[in-house]
C-alpha cells in the first residue's frame, strides 16, 4: 500500500544557502566596523617604530640641477659668407675684441667696390657742376662788361644824333637807327642777366641734389664698410668661448648661430621640474645641495612658464658660490615647496613615515 513521504525542512541546498548568508553578514559587519581602517602585509624586519614627537613638517622635492654661467652670450653671424680662417676653438678664454673667425663674401665686396666707384663719380660730377657755375658767372661778367661798353657807345651815338637830328643835319632814319641800336643793347643786357639768373638757380638746385645723393651714398658706403668689418667675428665680451660650431670652408648665412661665450663672473643652477608642481614654484623658494661635504643654499630667481615634455625650467642663484664648482656639473637639488613649519602632534595620532623618491613625507591617521 502507498504511504505519504514527508518533505525535509533542512535540505543540503537550504543549509548551504543559510551558511552563505551568515558568512556574508559576518563579513559585512566586520567591514562596517573596520571601514575606517586599512591593512597592509609588510615584512616585520622592514618596520621601524619610533617615538611620536613634535617636529618640523618639511615638504620638498628632489630634482636634478645643472650648473650654468650666470650670463651667456650667443655669437651670431651678422653677415653671411664662408669661413676663411678659424683662430680660436671652444674652451679658449677670450677678451673683448679678440678675433675668433674670418669670413669672406665676394658679393658684399663687389657691392662695396661698385658703391665706392659711384661715390667718386658723384664727387666728380658735383665738382664739375660747381666749376661750371663759377665759369658761368665769369662769362656773365665778361658779357655784361662787353654789353655795357657797347651800350655806352650806342647811347653816346644816340644822344649825338639826337642833337644833329634836331638841327636837321641828319635824317630821321639815321637817328632811328642809333636809337634802335641803343634800345636793343639795353634789352639784351636784361635778357643776359635773367638767363644767367636761371642758369645759376638751376646749377644751385643740381648741386643740392648731388650733395644729398652724395651724402646718402657716403652713409650707405659707411654701412657697407661696417658690414665688411662684421665679416671678422670678434668676441663681444670677455669670458670662456664654450663652443664654436663651424669649420674652415663652411658656408654660413646671416643670423646663423656659430658659438657661445660664457661670463665666468658668476653661476646659476638650472633645474627641471615636473609640470605637476608648476603652480607651487615661484621666485623666493629655497633649495640646497651637498657639495664637498657642505650644504650649499640656493634661491629660486626665475621660473620659465613654458612646459616641454611634461617639465619646465627653473633658475636658482647661489647664496655663496662654492669653490671648485664648474659649468656643466649636475647635482641633486633639494627644492623646498614651502617653508618648514612646526606642526603639533596629537597623542592620539599615530604617524607612519615613508621614504619616497621625492623626499620625506609624513602621513597621519586618527585611531
Amino acid at each position: 500500500m502507498d504511504r505519504p513521504i514527508k518533505k525535509k525542512v533542512f535540505t543540503p541546498q537550504r543549509i548551504a544557502l543559510a551558511v552563505g548568508i551568515v558568512a556574508f553578514l559576518i563579513f559585512a559587519v566586520r567591514t562596517v566596523l573596520n571601514g575606517s581602517q586599512s591593512s597592509l602585509n609588510v615584512n616585520r624586519e622592514k618596520i621601524t617604530v619610533s617615538k611620536v614627537e613634535r617636529g618640523v613638517f618639511d615638504e620638498f622635492i628632489v630634482v636634478t640641477g645643472v650648473v650654468q654661467p650666470l650670463k651667456t652670450y650667443q655669437l651670431d653671424a651678422i653677415e653671411g659668407g664662408y669661413v676663411s680662417q678659424k683662430l680660436l676653438d671652444g674652451g679658449a678664454s677670450v677678451k673683448k675684441g679678440d678675433l675668433i673667425l674670418k669670413l669672406e663674401n665676394q658679393r658684399l665686396t663687389m657691392d662695396f667696390v661698385n658703391r665706392e666707384t659711384e661715390m667718386y663719380r658723384l664727387i666728380n660730377e658735383l665738382e664739375n657742376t660747381r666749376l661750371r657755375l663759377r665759369q658761368d658767372k665769369f662769362a656773365l661778367r665778361r658779357t655784361l662788361s662787353e654789353l655795357d661798353f657797347q651800350i655806352q657807345q650806342a647811347k653816346a651815338d644816340h644822344e649825338r644824333n639826337g642833337k644833329l637830328y634836331a638841327d636837321k643835319v641828319i635824317s630821321q632814319q639815321e637817328w632811328e637807327r642809333t636809337k634802335n641800336t641803343y634800345e636793343r643793347l639795353s634789352g639784351q643786357r636784361e635778357i643776359e642777366i635773367e638767363n644767367q639768373k636761371f642758369q645759376e638757380e638751376n646749377s644751385i638746385t643740381q648741386i643740392k641734389q648731388l650733395e644729398g645723393t652724395l651724402d646718402r651714398t657716403k652713409l650707405n658706403l659707411s654701412m657697407m664698410k661696417d658690414n665688411l668689418a662684421n665679416l671678422a667675428v670678434k668676441a663681444p665680451v670677455s669670458g670662456l668661448l664654450s663652443r664654436v660650431d663651424v669649420e674652415i670652408g663652411a658656408s654660413i648665412t646671416a643670423g646663423q648661430n656659430i658659438g657661445q661665450i660664457d661670463d665666468l663672473n658668476g653661476f646659476k643652477m638650472r633645474v627641471e621640474v615636473d609640470e605637476h608642481y608648476i603652480s607651487r614654484i615661484f621666485p623666493g623658494l629655497e633649495g640646497s645641495f651637498e657639495f664637498n661635504g657642505a650644504s650649499i643654499k640656493l634661491v629660486v630667481s626665475k621660473v620659465y612658464p613654458e612646459v616641454r615634455n611634461g617639465r619646465f625650467d627653473v633658475d636658482m642663484t647661489f647664496e655663496k658660490i662654492p669653490e671648485g664648482i664648474r659649468r656643466g656639473q649636475s647635482v641633486p637639488v633639494r627644492l623646498q615647496l614651502a617653508n618648514p613649519l612646526k606642526q603639533p602632534c596629537s597623542p592620539r595620532v599615530v604617524f607612519s613615515v615613508t621614504q619616497v623618491a621625492t623626499g620625506c613625507m609624513c602621513s597621519a591617521k586618527a585611531v
